[in-house]
């Protein structure tokens, strides 16, 4: 399954709740506790990485089965910057935090065009566009405002972890993927070539094939 998270889609999206790592626990802990879900693997894209680590953080992994990190960063804030891609540039990110409506449609524009390797379908163009744009700048600069730095959280991981990362990944570096995989003693990878920030998308059939293998054999 797959759930909006706050600020997203048609989650609510309430101002000055972004910044505790406790509130993204709980939101992790509530879905699964409501719907009852037995030892889920959290798959967490791009920064759904920093969601699973706060839901580490205080819930430990006793009610999950597995982890999946997914072109996904496990640090934001400073400590993300050495691992971000160079044409994330400080022009785009403050177009993203912009309520000007040009200047965020661009910056939206430019972001989404970096997550693909190969240039989009405009269909497909359009559909990206669409649910990044339903997040409002406030939400995106609450999220990436925050200080976290989660090295000392993924050495203690010992649940199964797969780590999937395109390899000319142009938001989220390579990099991140491979210290991860150092922290995470038994972390499997997965790198795909020529793919970009969004592995699921660029190259369906492996993504799944992979993910619904790592379940199987938990």
């Amino acid at each position: 399954m797959v759930i909006d998270i706050r600020g997203h889609g048609l989650s609510e999206k309430p101002k000055d709740v972004y910044g505790d790592s406790r509130l993204w626990a709980d939101d992790v802990n509530a879905v699964m506790t409501t719907l009852g879900l037995q030892k889920p693997v959290l798959s967490g894209w791009s920064y759904g990485g920093v969601i699973i680590c706060d839901y580490l953080r205080y819930y430990g992994e006793e009610n999950i089965g597995g982890i999946h990190f997914v072109g996904a960063t496990s640090k934001i804030g400073d400590a993300f910057l050495p691992f971000r891609g160079q044409d994330v540039s400080e022009e785009v990110v403050t177009g993203l935090f912009s309520d000007g409506m040009e200047e965020g449609a661009a910056a939206v524009q430019k972001f989404v065009r970096l997550c693909v390797y190969a240039e989009p379908l405009p269909e497909d163009l359009y559909f990206f566009l669409g649910y990044n744009l339903m997040v409002p700048p406030r939400v995106r600069a609450s999220l990436m405002n925050r200080q976290l730095d989660n090295d000392d959280l993924l050495p203690t991981l010992r649940k199964p972890t797969l780590i999937t990362h395109g390899i000319d990944d142009a938001i989220v570096l390579l990099g991140m993927a491979k210290h991860n995989a150092e922290k995470i003693r038994q972390a499997q990878t997965s790198y795909y070539p020529s793919t970009g920030h969004a592995p699921f998308w660029e190259d369906a059939d492996r993504f799944n094939r992979e993910l619904r293998a790592f379940a199987a054999a938990i």
